[in-house]
């Protein structure tokens, strides 16, 4: 039977000839953005820093803020002065200043291992706010290495204000978070949790209890509290659901 599925697996579309036609779709990057967006709960966009306008916006809702696609593509920057309070309009603005200033200190061929996430909120037409975590990373450079176009992933925060600004690395542990005091940005490490505190943030995004947690890895529910209270501190929060998101964030899950 295994080797029916192997063989299923390796041969059902396995593709033979690429032609020159098929090749040149590689340069057409957003079916790749499009494909990502169908299979993420998360609002997706693309900016162009060129034209200073929105390339691409998913239908996924959030980001919308009541509107369509359509009508957040044609708004572009004008959007974020309609539905983000003047308050957190003065935080993007020194997040944008602050995180270009970083930005252009790098190589030119480290530049894509970098991104950037932080909260803010968006007001929706019925004038309800939400605070979302914005994530963004760099698509495409110009030869000066200037950010061209970037790639903005939107989802829900899971902290209670705006702010928790933060560079990371890709494919390190080195992150950067924004003092919106002095404006600096001071270095630290993405937080290291045990395999056992691993293992029971894993169990939690599953949905379970202490008391299911302690069943099934066999140990006592005060031990399952014990652990939790490790990864609160390791992690710097004071929830679970926030221990999650920042895990998630800093890729320690």
């Amino acid at each position: 039977m295994k080797n029916n599925i192997t063989s299923t697996l390796l041969t059902k579309n396995k593709v033979e000839k690429i032609s020159t036609e098929d090749l040149l779709q590689q340069h057409d990057y957003m079916e790749a953005i499009k494909a990502f967006s169908r299979l993420t709960y998360e609002s997706v966009y693309v900016i162009d820093y060129e034209k200073m306008a929105f390339e691409y916006v998913s239908e996924n809702p959030l980001f919308l803020c009541g509107y369509s696609p359509e009508e957040v593509l044609g708004l572009g920057y004008e959007f974020y002065f309609k539905n983000v309070p003047e308050k957190d309009l003065v935080l993007l603005s020194l997040i944008n200043e602050a995180g270009f200033d970083f930005f252009a200190k790098l190589p030119d061929g480290e530049k894509k291992q970098y991104s950037i996430t932080y909260d803010f909120h968006l007001i929706n037409k019925e004038g309800k706010p939400t605070l979302i975590n914005h994530k963004l990373t760099p698509l495409f450079l110009t030869g000066e290495g200037k950010m061209w176009k970037a790639m903005c992933i939107v989802s829900i925060s899971h902290h209670q204000q705006a702010g928790n600004i933060y560079i990371y690395k890709h494919g390190t542990d080195d992150l950067w978070q924004l003092n919106i005091v002095s404006k600096i940005w001071q270095k630290s490490e993405k937080p290291k949790l045990s395999k056992r505190e691993i293992e029971i943030l894993q169990l939690h995004a599953q949905g379970l209890t202490i008391s299911q947690i302690a069943e099934k890895i066999f140990v006592a529910p005060d031990t399952v509290k014990y652990y939790r209270r490790r990864i609160f501190e390791r992690l710097e929060v004071s929830n679970m659901v926030e221990a999650l998101s920042r895990a998630v964030n800093s890729k320690v899950i």
